[in-house]
């Protein structure tokens, strides 16, 4: 559990969450919405990992994440506590926004030409 508020208690890693959602998404998605270099933003994502609140899978050279629920059960409450209080908060709806449009975009950015979509996002 403690590893848990502690994975909690940075900003950067509050808004990956929220970047993410119930969303699977690469993390040159995720370095581009957030306007921050790749490795800071992949270091936060193995802290994520480490707490158990984020899994990741390759594809090709493409990293997707996505949020994990805590499999123990008063962890898990208050992280679904977290994740809402996010999804209410100000600047992180205007993140998610940024990285809606971002996605949905017919010109992605250079760094993101073949970068693989998140489809869920692209039907929002």
């Amino acid at each position: 559990m403690e590893l848990l508020f502690r994975a909690l208690a940075d900003r950067t890693r509050l808004r990956l969450l929220n970047l993410m959602g119930g969303d699977e998404i690469c993390v040159c998605f995720l370095v581009e919405g957030l306007k921050m270099p790749q490795p800071k933003i992949s270091r936060h994502l193995a802290y994520l990992r480490r707490a158990g609140v984020v899994s990741a899978r390759r594809e090709g050279k493409w990293m997707h994440y996505r949020v994990a629920e805590p499999p123990e059960e008063h962890a898990a409450r208050i992280f679904r506590e977290v994740r809402e209080w996010l999804r209410q908060d100000a600047e992180m709806q205007r993140d998610r926004s940024r990285l809606i449009k971002l996605c949905c975009a017919p010109q992605v950015p250079v760094q993101l030409k073949g970068a693989p979509r998140p489809a869920s996002l692209m039907a929002s």
